[in-house]
């Protein structure tokens, strides 16, 4: 018998913005419910060494870091479920006044707000050796990870914004970095390509396509790449340290489409320095809204403000049903 939980706040979403938001709601007494979803602790929990979060002298692990955050939620009075939201209904019910949300687990959840903080996924090629070393020479994100290539070899694989603001970024750590693109131009700001040619540590391989990651030593870490060339088709081989897959992001919006406004990338459109969203008492943080920095720190400071204005929306509406069980 599916059970339905009604609470003042629902937090779609377990990573840092989620976390961030059940613990400022929990602490403003709002009881919140966090539904986990299908990954818990969300891109944290497949990263190795975090050492830009601040409060941890020697770093912390992705993972640790997650049920870290778990815990305290937890512990301040946040209902954590372990289910995932099937649908979400983004429409007050008539008699109730209430967003509506299903679980996979057939649960109902009934909510006063809600705060979506259901992430993003980087894209990925879908190559061998691209899953299997990630966090040993593959990443999706130079600001979290280009410190640990000092004075190496890296390679870049893309041609918009994102590739081209990565290898700039990968500058700064990296003895030489190769953008490594499919086409024979860039899609990228024509203002970020002239810094990009104009940088004497940056090379491009044009017409070129990644068909292979390879590794080596135990654990094994990234040495080179395969790749061929698409005019000729001549193969060859790439020595590299680290592989940047910079392809772009993935919001994980579906849920909410047609609902709430959303850009032509799919990211939650949120008003400028705040996190409401078009439906009145919908709120969004962390990567679903964020399509530039995709850092810990700036999605759980988005999941504060989140709670915060949630907090404030309950105050100034009273006359909205509902109660926490």
């Amino acid at each position: 018998m599916p059970n339905t939980y009604t609470t003042d706040l629902l937090v779609i979403g377990a990573g840092p913005a989620g976390y961030t938001a059940a613990i400022y709601a929990a602490r403003a007494s709002l009881s919140p419910i966090l539904v986990a979803g299908l990954q818990p602790g969300g891109q944290l929990m497949i990263t190795t060494d975090v050492e830009n979060y601040p409060g941890f002298a020697k770093g912390v692990q992705g993972p640790e870091l997650m049920m870290q955050m778990a815990a305290q939620a937890e512990h301040v009075g946040t209902k954590l479920v372990d289910d995932i939201i099937v649908s979400c209904s983004l429409t007050r019910d008539a008699q109730t006044g209430l967003f509506r949300a299903v679980g996979d687990s057939e649960d109902i959840y009934l909510a006063r707000s809600v705060v979506i903080a259901t992430g993003a996924q980087a894209r990925w090629l879908g190559i061998p050796g691209e899953k299997e070393y990630q966090g040993n020479g593959v990443s999706a994100c130079a600001t979290c990870d280009g410190f640990f290539y000092r004075g190496r070899r890296v390679v870049v694989i893309g041609g918009g914004n994102t590739a081209v603001e990565e290898a700039l970024y990968l500058t700064h750590h990296a003895t030489h970095v190769t953008l490594i693109h499919r086409r024979d131009t860039l899609r990228a700001e024509k203002i970020l390509q002239d810094r990009l040619f104009a940088n004497p540590r940056i090379s491009v391989m044009w017409n070129t396509v990644v068909d292979r990651i390879i590794a080596s030593g135990t654990p094994p870490v990234v040495t080179s790449i395969e790749v061929h060339d698409t005019v000729t088709n001549t193969p060859s081989t790439v020595e590299t340290d680290g592989v940047f897959v910079a392809i772009g992001h993935s919001p994980n919006t579906e849920l909410f489409k047609g609902q709430i406004d959303i850009d032509a990338e799919g990211y939650i459109t949120t008003t400028p320095g705040s996190t409401r969203t078009s439906v009145a008492g919908v709120f969004a943080a962390g990567d679903v809204q964020d399509r530039i920095f995709r850092q810990a720190i700036t999605a759980a400071g988005t999941g504060c403000m989140a709670a915060l204005e949630a907090e404030r929306f309950l105050a100034e509406n009273p006359s909205q049903t509902g109660h926490s069980s």
